[in-house]
């Protein structure tokens, strides 16, 4: 019924270390590109909310 020792200390730093690996990758995704990238997903999005706006209709309501 003996179980493996585990020193908790260690076992904490090693979960901190794995928490701040997964945050530095998220990050790298999130923040780590160039600034052509950035302005190509700009143009794009604006393109995009330009050509929604196009088929909008607009309704005139007359309740006043």
């Amino acid at each position: 019924m003996s179980g493996d020792v585990v020193n908790l200390r260690q076992a904490r730093k090693a979960k901190q270390r794995l928490e701040k690996e997964r945050q530095a990758d998220q990050n790298r995704l999130t923040f780590g590109r160039s600034k052509t990238e950035k302005t190509l997903t700009k143009a794009l999005n604006r393109k995009a909310e330009r050509s929604l706006d196009q088929g909008r209709l607009e309704r005139q309501d007359d309740r006043d």
